[in-house]
């Protein structure tokens, strides 16, 4: 079909979805380690929340940017968790993250414009400046750092067709937070060329050595700030697809006009979970945070017991990101999955940064955890 658009043309599918899809149709037990999501299920008072809404009849159409009542969940929040001042017209609540992401994308890279991100990143940002007649850099950062944000190399990296610059912190796929020097180093650069830099925060919850800092918090140029965040990671609630876009007032409002020709609005019974999960009771958030450190504890210190295969300690969300010194890590993962029945995403799915690389997740419970290690482990052996 030649008469397709570059937008559907160009984008390949992801070697993370490879994998998931040879997952699924398996016969045998495998241990999935390749998904980030939370294996808790949505905390009972949030569904009974949702409930209470479709029974009430509160089953219609929201205004465009989210009911008032679930933006002033999310900027109350925000000001609690982050110090952030974001108002009602300063936010708007959007069908997941990847919403959030994909209009930041919209209002900010124009055809021939630049989106930067430094990797290994996040696949999705590549498709979404695809889909904004964009185009798309990755900055590799040194892995013998740990994937530390090197600001010089993204800041060289600018020029000006650089419309926006991702950074993800904490960071997926390697559990790492950035330093809020280095971070407000490219928001001084991203402001000199006229740029946006788009904060992708959704797992800011999820940090565990530090605390995490939003970078609205601390920039200089707050302006030159879109903030996305989400319900999904830190609550358990991918499948209700909630998330957040905050920022400049102005903007926001063009985003939303945007927006009605998009979804039109979030789910009304999704925003009223999302209001209990955010002003409810805590403590089912607060004991999945707990368990989460611990399996990052489990997972470290054991891939630090085998051989050949090293990671940087990951501080926040619930991944890994793994060197087994392979060339190519696809190969691996599917011989894993075939051999030894344990599921991993390949590093080549974040980029270029990321080849010979597998990405762990470690959402999942302690006992499948040390089977899918002890599996791994038996897998690198043979290989």
């Amino acid at each position: 079909m030649t008469n397709l658009t570059r937008r559907v043309r160009e984008p390949e599918r992801s070697s993370i979805r490879v994998m998931y899809d040879l997952a699924e149709s398996h016969d045998g037990d495998l241990v999935r380690l390749e998904v980030g999501e939370p294996d808790f299920d949505t905390p009972a008072h949030v569904v009974d929340a949702a409930l209470a809404a479709a029974r009430d009849g509160d089953t219609h159409y929201t205004p465009n940017a989210g009911t008032v009542s679930c933006r002033r969940a999310i900027s109350g929040m925000l000001a609690e968790r982050d110090g952030l001042d974001y108002g009602v017209d300063e936010l708007c609540v959007t069908v997941g993250g990847m919403e959030a992401l994909l209009l930041a994308v919209l209002a900010t890279v124009g055809p021939g414009e630049e989106l930067i991100a430094p990797g290994p990143t996040w696949p999705n940002y590549e498709t979404q400046a695809a889909l904004a007649d964009g185009t798309f850099t990755e900055v590799e950062m040194p892995a013998e750092t740990g994937y530390d944000l090197d600001p010089d190399l993204v800041v060289d990296a600018m020029s000006d067709d650089t419309a926006a610059v991702v950074l993800t912190t904490p960071n997926n796929p390697t559990g790492r937070t950035f330093d809020p020097e280095d971070c407000q180093r490219v928001v001084d650069a991203a402001a000199d060329h006229d740029a946006f830099v788009i904060a992708d925060e959704v797992y800011l919850s999820l940090a565990y050595d530090d605390q995490a800092r939003a970078i609205a918090e601390y920039a200089d140029q707050p302006e030159h700030v879109l903030t996305v965040g989400s319900c999904s990671k830190a609550y358990a609630m991918t499948g209700w697809r909630l998330g957040w876009l905050a920022g400049d007032a102005d903007l926001l409002e063009r985003i939303v006009t945007v927006r009605e020709s998009t979804t039109a609005c979030p789910s009304s019974v999704a925003q009223a979970a999302a209001v209990a999960a955010l002003t409810g009771p805590q403590e089912p958030f607060e004991e999945m945070y707990a368990a989460f450190e611990a399996r990052r504890d489990l997972v470290y210190d054991r891939i630090q017991e085998i051989e050949g295969v090293s990671c940087p300690r990951p501080e926040a969300a619930f991944y890994v990101f793994l060197d087994p010194g392979v060339d190519d890590a696809l190969a691996l993962a599917k011989y894993l999955l075939r051999e030894h029945g344990v599921v991993l995403a390949p590093g080549s799915g974040f980029g270029a940064a990321g080849e010979g690389r597998l990405r762990l997740s470690f959402a999942n419970s302690m006992e499948r955890l040390d089977e899918g290690l002890d599996r791994l482990e038996a897998g690198l052996r043979a290989y």
